[in-house]
């Protein structure tokens, strides 16, 4: 899928993903930590500056707490 990191489809993904931060009371440094990734991570995700791969998708949910089925 060519420029699917545009669509308004993953926008709306990592709108949610960021939301779901937030109402976990995380910063995005804490999310990070929480993935073993650095915090710039988490902030390209939300922006929708990086693709998510499904992998990836499933240990942000994951650390949410959140059923990837939800998300989806």
């Amino acid at each position: 899928m060519s420029g699917s990191l545009h669509t308004k489809e993953y926008k709306a993904l990592c709108l949610r993903l960021k939301q779901a931060r937030i109402d976990a009371g995380l910063t995005q440094q804490q999310m990070a930590d929480k993935l073993g990734k650095p915090q710039s991570y988490v902030a390209k995700y939300e922006l929708a500056e990086r693709r998510l791969d499904v992998i990836e998708c499933v240990a942000v949910c994951k650390a949410l707490g959140l059923d990837i089925t939800e998300v989806i």
